[in-house]
């Protein structure tokens, strides 16, 4: 356990030091001008960020949950919008992993960990967003090949990505419907296009694109575990990671904006004395404090789990819907502690409130996350 908690500090220092010296220069630029921040990707690559939760034995850094939250929280203090062109694709890697044959993890997470295939997970439609099992993109056999037709909205790293988990339908007809839902590896090629760059209110500089799948042919050696049907669960299975890196981000922000907002308290004077002697503003100040640490705790305590192969359903939901609810409350909170000057893109307050709301949506609504609490706190009980 010490060599891994050397590696996991150091790697916890190197992202420190990246944070302050790559992220935080450009992040505003970057965010106003909506702005892909390609150099920072291929710092990422060298960072070995691609592979953070692959096995070392497929050459990524096998970082614990536990340590992959820290790193994204890390960045979330600064500047969400990178922590996504990551996340997406490990979640991706971790469908390859979890599920896939041997033949595919030999073959594409090597690739995945350096990031020369990058991307991410093709989930949902325009039809389809928390119902999944709405999706209409169709995968039909056709000799050694699949042939896909249909559409998806919303595709983080789509326009930059090069290759994508994308969940289809092979049995329209299936009862229930998941049981006709199958996952494929699809590397961009004849046939698969990105429509357009979807403009957004926040999450900037991070593309998110409509996937085009015109008779676009794939190799049955991309379906993930080689076997239709089991889309739905291996897609499933991702979630609970892709929950505590959503709530990491939620607790990064919160805790992100509370600095913001105690310096910008410590500095700003009125009536003769800095605005955080002022009791109004020390009481804002309090509750932020305690809603970012108590995010935090929830996000350890659902990565332990997820380390030790426990259930953490509902763990991570607790953490999910909590942390990203902080993120909202707590960047609101600085905005008023701000007054006039949290309308001004000079701070970076403006973004974190244009970046958080999207964690309340993000990988289950918090109002989905709430029945899935529910119901796994009766399945406990019972």
């Amino acid at each position: 356990m010490s060599h891994d908690s050397s590696v996991e500090q150091q790697m916890l220092a190197t992202i420190d030091k990246w944070v302050e010296q790559e992220l935080k220069p450009i992040a505003r630029e970057h965010d106003q001008a909506d702005e892909y921040p390609t150099d920072l990707v291929e710092q990422m690559k060298e960072l070995g960020l691609f592979g953070a939760t692959i096995s070392e034995e497929f050459g990524g850094l096998g970082l614990s949950a536990s340590t992959y939250a820290r790193i994204v929280s890390r960045i979330c203090e600064v500047w969400m919008a990178p922590s996504g062109i990551f996340n997406s694709h490990l979640i991706m890697a971790s469908c390859v992993e979890r599920a896939g044959t041997q033949a595919q993890k030999e073959h594409f997470l090597p690739k995945f960990a350096t990031g020369e295939l990058r991307g991410g997970i093709g989930l949902t439609e325009p039809d389809a967003g928390s119902d999944l099992q709405g999706i209409r993109l169709v995968a039909k056999k056709e000799g050694d090949n699949y042939v896909l037709n249909g559409t998806k909205t919303w595709i983080s790293n789509g326009i930059k990505g090069n290759c994508l988990a994308v969940l289809t339908k092979t049995d329209p007809d299936a009862s229930p419907r998941h049981k006709g839902m199958s996952l494929f590896i699809c590397e961009k090629g004849e046939g698969f296009s990105v429509g357009k760059k979807l403009k957004k209110l926040g999450y900037r500089s991070i593309d998110s694109a409509e996937l085009i799948f015109d008779d676009f042919r794939v190799s049955k050696g991309n379906l993930v575990g080689g076997e239709e049907g089991k889309g739905f669960q291996q897609v499933a299975g991702g979630l609970e990671l892709g929950r505590i890196n959503i709530a990491a981000r939620g607790a990064g922000m919160a805790k992100g904006a509370t600095n913001m907002a105690l310096h910008y308290a410590m500095d700003r004077k009125t009536f003769g004395k800095p605005i955080a002697e002022h009791q109004a503003i020390q009481l804002k100040l309090a509750e932020m404090s305690t809603r970012a640490a108590a995010a935090e705790l929830l996000v350890h305590q659902a990565a332990d789990k997820f380390d030790r192969q426990e259930r953490c359903d509902l763990e991570a939901g607790q953490a999910k819907f909590f942390a990203s609810e902080a993120a909202v409350q707590n960047s609101l909170d600085a905005m008023r502690v701000f007054g006039g000057y949290s309308y001004s893109p000079e701070y970076e307050i403006e973004r974190f409130y244009r970046d958080a709301p999207l964690l309340c949506i993000g990988e289950g609504t918090n109002e989905i996350q709430r029945t899935i609490i529910a119901k796994q706190m009766v399945a406990r009980a019972s």
